[in-house]
């Protein structure tokens, strides 16, 4: 017998509930888990606290070995598109400091958790418009609604895009059409990312979920070894990325905020950069 055991592993009940506040989550007796992030039980809005629970989840989440699948999506009819009116106070308070500990750090692990602290296949579901869509565009697989708009808000509010969605957006559409993304905002509809081979499948609204616990339930199918093994394949080229870019690229954009001197996460800001995508505009320098 050995002399010491084993240090437990995360228990669903305990942690489910821990994260109640950030991230509705349901497990089904196979292991399929859905997480969904949520703001008061509607869309996310942006704030330090969720930013870092997204991490914290993944973690959690990739230490237990009773998950076999994640399906991770938003709540409501949009993913992200509003602030929290006061979730950005700490960066007043002391930039120089949350840009390292709330956003350099915290972001840098959101984004790398995904891909490397789960062993499962992932399976991300946008429901809507939003911002921040890396962490669903990043999964293995992923889905959105019919009325879906993917845009990046970074340049427009005076943020360089440096914190994982440069990785994302370079990756799955290349240099020209990111470049463009990063520097007008573009507003891509779900046809388009589609076509653009940012997403897998485009779903009526309502059944987003449903049909990923169709494709959950086909990638159960095969034997557990095979996949986790088969993830860590599909996942190499965004283990490569994450590598290249995100430390540089995140580095590049907190260096960024300190020379700026001020805060442009605030609501106002966020509301009147991502109302070209709610008229349903390209983006927010053409009025047409």
């Amino acid at each position: 017998m050995s002399l010491t055991n084993f240090v437990p592993t995360p228990d669903f009940d305990e942690y489910s509930a821990r994260f109640r506040e950030h991230y509705m989550m349901d497990r089904r007796d196979d292991g399929v888990l859905l997480v969904r992030a949520h703001t008061n039980g509607g869309p996310i809005q942006l704030s330090v606290q969720n930013h870092r629970s997204l991490g914290q989840m993944l973690k959690t989440v990739g230490a237990d070995p009773k998950n076999e699948v994640m399906i991770l999506s938003g709540s409501g009819d949009e993913f992200m598109m509003d602030s929290d009116p006061e979730g950005f106070a700490l960066e007043d308070e002391g930039l120089p400091y949350w840009a390292y500990e709330y956003a350099y750090k915290d972001g840098r692990i959101n984004v790398s958790s995904l891909v490397f602290d789960l062993e499962i296949p992932t399976i991300g579901v946008l429901n809507g418009p939003g911002f921040h869509s890396e962490i669903c565009l990043m999964c293995d697989i992923t889905i959105c609604t019919e009325d879906t708009t993917i845009f990046d808000l970074h340049y427009d509010i005076g943020s360089v895009p440096g914190d994982g969605i440069h990785t994302c957006f370079q990756t799955l559409l290349g240099v020209k059409r990111s470049a463009y993304a990063l520097l007008t905002g573009e507003a891509i509809t779900a046809e388009k990312a589609l076509e653009y081979g940012m997403v897998n499948e485009v779903v009526p609204r309502g059944k987003e979920i449903e049909r990923a616990y169709e494709i959950a339930d086909h990638i159960m199918t095969q034997p557990r070894t095979t996949r986790r093994l088969t993830t860590q394949i599909v996942r190499r080229p965004w283990k490569q990325a994450v590598v290249d870019s995100l430390d540089g690229g995140f580095g590049i954009q907190m260096f960024g905020h300190v020379a700026a001197e001020h805060s442009i996460h605030g609501r106002k800001a966020i509301a009147q950069t991502v109302d070209y995508v709610r008229k349903g505009r390209k983006n927010n320098f053409d009025k047409g």
